[in-house]
């Protein structure tokens, strides 16, 4: 039934309260509700978290976030449990509002003077009757105090009526009345729930690589003199793990480590002939040496992943593992379980396809032929690798399996591990996507990279800050080992430095697949986003030493994104992107900031600006919205690029001129000194 003040329409809600919404440690989030009430009294509201323990926060006053709407809002802050929160949103009936309404529309044309006057004296010695004082507890009896210093005045018949009324309109009375309100007709909410993780959930910079290119050799004889390419291992791999943490990223993830299959493996730039030699893709998963709880002999023992993953953790990165549900056809699983699998009319096993694309080396597994069986030996795989270190998942595909089966394991996981992380490689329909973030999923793939122009930005980030924030987690790759964007391959180094800036900025993860430091463009083939001589398919060793040397590495310039997005909360945050007019279409201005830092009031602000234009200079004047910078719309202030470390003062409008040759973009970090006019 409807409340006695009615509380509608409460958010976030997330199919409708039947599964939580999402938060980590710290973070931020609005609460709203339609709050009104019959007749023309005036009404209040304020939000309300529980901790998991079911401990009472502190009831946050909301305001009517548009005049006249009756839409009100609040923000609260998890803190650092995580675990199912729940919140909730109390209205209430506020007379003193109601009498100061009435109050200064009457005395001031003498009706009812005395009475109101008295009325409203009443209600403040009620108000302070309210405070509750316990020993020790002097604001408490302070305000006790004020609030019965305004009913004296109001009752004063000495002093003219609007000196009497003034004393219930100081802020010091306002300030307690806020902190003690008197409420009548107290109503509350459904409490909805708030599943908090740890920071990695939302915040995290991700690098990608093949383990087997490090330290591989493209032309080593073998004992019987001929030439074939010789694997990197886990031992030489580890090598990189110290520049992956100096270019400051807090996740490894490595593509499937497994035996690969030999049957209908797939050569160089995904040919059907393969050579001697080629290694054939990770994802064709299982051979004689085993499956997907195996570890590819070529990389070495399951010694060698753990001391990987032992080196990754000291230098403060974790490990994410490729979770790739499908094998290949000498899959122990193919001979153990044929019944996992589709057979076709003529017999043989379906392989994967996604037409015009074939996949002859992959097999999908059919969940519907023995789900129980499938689903107790995935969860005992992803139990042996969370076993070895891997905490975090990136799980291929995820959206050609049945939701329950996923549903089911990530439950399962976060009741017994809840600091194990699952992130969706889905780049599929939105109503998938948006799905399975809902059921579980930590994070997931978006479609960032097919976004380019400002107006596409624009648009999509405010879908993804917007009400799907509450349960999807946007993790924005710059490029995979399967997507390079014509953008990249055209558009030369400040191509992406500025996708780059984008991702890092915008998103509170973001993530690189190897050789992007390097600027690797070229695609197989006009159109294709396919890259040529993919690393998919065979060793693709780097000497990156020769490219730091040559100046041919932007490795330099991720680093101090990642430097940049370190050293500002704002950019952990992702609820708060606001973006801002610019007078040039090929220009992009967005901010964020947050005013709370390890829980003490202060204010962090970020203004990016970004010229999307990879061959021209661009200028343009910048218009802020200076409030929601925290802001008067006259004030000027001093803005500090963090990468070049010049500053200049800005305030409303702005001239920005950008050549992406030399500066694709200005990221200012904002004092709080406005300067003075």
């Amino acid at each position: 039934m409807i409340g006695r003040i009615p509380i509608l329409d409460v958010e976030p809600l997330v199919d409708c309260g039947q599964r939580p919404a999402k938060a980590v440690v710290g973070e931020t989030f609005q609460v709203s509700a339609t709050v009104f009430r019959d007749g023309h009294g005036i009404v209040a509201a304020g939000a309300v978290l529980r901790d998991p323990s079911g401990r009472r926060g502190s009831l946050v006053p909301m305001t009517e976030l548009a005049p006249g709407t009756d839409r009100y809002g609040a923000e609260l802050t998890v803190g650092p449990r995580t675990g199912l929160w729940r919140f909730h949103v109390e209205a209430w009936a506020d007379p003193i509002a109601t009498w100061h309404h009435d109050a200064v529309i009457k005395v001031p044309r003498g009706q009812d003077v005395e009475l109101m006057l008295i009325e409203g004296a009443l209600l403040f010695e009620r108000a302070a009757r309210n405070v509750q004082v316990k020993p020790g507890a002097a604001r408490a009896a302070a305000a006790r105090f004020g609030l019965r210093g305004v009913a004296t005045r109001l009752r004063d018949g000495s002093l003219p009526p609007w000196d009497r009324l003034a004393a219930a309109e100081r802020p010091e009375a306002a300030a307690i009345l806020a902190e003690w309100p008197l409420r009548e007709l107290v109503t509350r909410s459904r409490p909805l729930p708030v599943l908090v993780d740890r920071e990695r959930a939302l915040y995290g910079a991700w690098y990608e690589f093949f383990p087997r290119s490090e330290g591989a050799l493209e032309d080593q004889l073998d004992p019987e003199g001929r030439r074939e390419p010789v694997s990197g291992t886990l031992r030489t791999a580890a090598k990189r793990l110290d520049a992956v943490a100096a270019m400051g990223f807090d996740v490894v993830y490595l593509p499937p480590v497994h035996p690969i299959g030999s049957t209908f493996r797939k050569g160089r730039n995904n040919t059907l002939s393969p050579q001697p030699g080629d290694p054939g893709s990770p994802w064709a998963i299982g051979a004689a040496e085993g499956g997907h709880d195996a570890l590819h002999p070529d990389l070495g023992t399951m010694a060698d992943f753990d001391a990987f993953v032992a080196r990754a953790q000291d230098l403060g990165m974790e490990v994410a593992l490729d979770l790739a549900l499908q094998a290949s056809p000498d899959h122990p699983w193919v001979k153990e379980h044929p019944e996992w699998f589709t057979t076709r009319a003529d017999g043989s096993i379906a392989y994967a396809e996604n037409p015009p694309k074939k996949y002859q080396d992959i097999y999908p597994l059919n969940f519907d032929n023995d789900p129980t069986g499938i689903y107790i030996e995935i969860a005992r795989i992803v139990r042996q690798w969370m076993d070895h270190g891997v905490r975090i998942f990136r799980v291929d595909n995820p959206h050609t399996k049945p939701l329950r089966f996923w549903e089911r394991l990530l439950a399962e996981i976060r009741l017994s591990d809840p600091d194990v992380l699952f992130l969706a490689e889905a780049f599929t329909r939105p109503a998938m996507m948006r799905t399975l973030a809902k059921i579980g999923f930590h994070q997931s793939y978006t479609y960032f990279t097919w976004r380019n122009t400002a107006d596409e930005l624009i648009e999509y980030l405010t879908e993804l800050t917007g009400a799907a924030a509450a349960y999807m987690r946007p993790n924005f790759f710059v490029n995979t080992p399967d997507i390079l964007h014509a953008y990249l391959q055209h558009g030369g180094p400040p191509a992406f430095k500025i996708r780059a800036v984008l991702a890092s900025m915008l998103s509170p993860t973001w993530g690189v697949y190897s050789g992007y430091e390097l600027c690797e463009n070229v695609p197989i083939r006009p159109g294709s986003e396919e890259y040529l001589d993919s690393e998919k398919y065979q060793y693709k060793p780097r000497d990156w030493a020769a490219a730091e040397s040559a100046g041919l590495s932007i490795s330099d310039f991720i680093s101090r994104l990642n430097g940049i997005r370190n050293s500002h909360p704002a950019l952990h945050q992702l609820r708060n992107l606001r973006f801002h007019h610019v007078d040039q279409p090929d220009m992009l201005c967005f901010s964020k900031r947050t005013d709370t830092i390890s829980s003490e009031p202060r204010s962090d602000r970020v203004i990016v600006v970004v010229n999307l234009h990879p061959h021209e200079t661009r200028e343009a004047t910048v218009w802020l919205d200076l409030p929601a910078l925290g802001f008067s719309t006259s004030d000027e202030f001093t803005v500090v690029d963090e990468l070049s470390g010049e500053s200049y003062r800005w305030g409303h409008a702005n001239y920005v001129r950008l050549d992406p040759a030399v500066r694709p973009a200005h990221i200012f970090s904002v004092t709080t000194e406005v300067i003075p006019q």
